[in-house]
């Protein structure tokens, strides 16, 4: 099953990529992260990636890490209810 907090990161690097033209494999090489490891991200085999990895994809993008998580599905999102760590 597909954690919604992890698909909502997904879909946020995937639409960045898509605004900028870019592939998975141009974003692993701006931002210094293995082609797998992004891979492994955007096919939620990786459902927890560590913050480093996010800023670096969020510096990848031109945007700061507070830029990058600044967007309304993730605002929206809430823990309450959810037995998730």
């Amino acid at each position: 099953m597909i954690d919604e907090y992890s698909k909502i990161i997904v879909d946020r690097i995937l639409s960045l990529c898509r605004q900028r033209g870019m592939t998975i494999y141009q974003l692993s090489v701006m931002s210094g992260i293995s082609y797998s490891t992004l891979d492994n991200i955007v096919n939620h085999r990786t459902t927890n990636p560590k913050i480093k990895t996010l800023h670096k994809i969020a510096t990848a993008f031109s945007l700061t890490l507070p830029e990058f998580l600044d967007y309304d599905e993730l605002t929206r999102y809430s823990f309450d209810d959810r037995n998730e760590v």
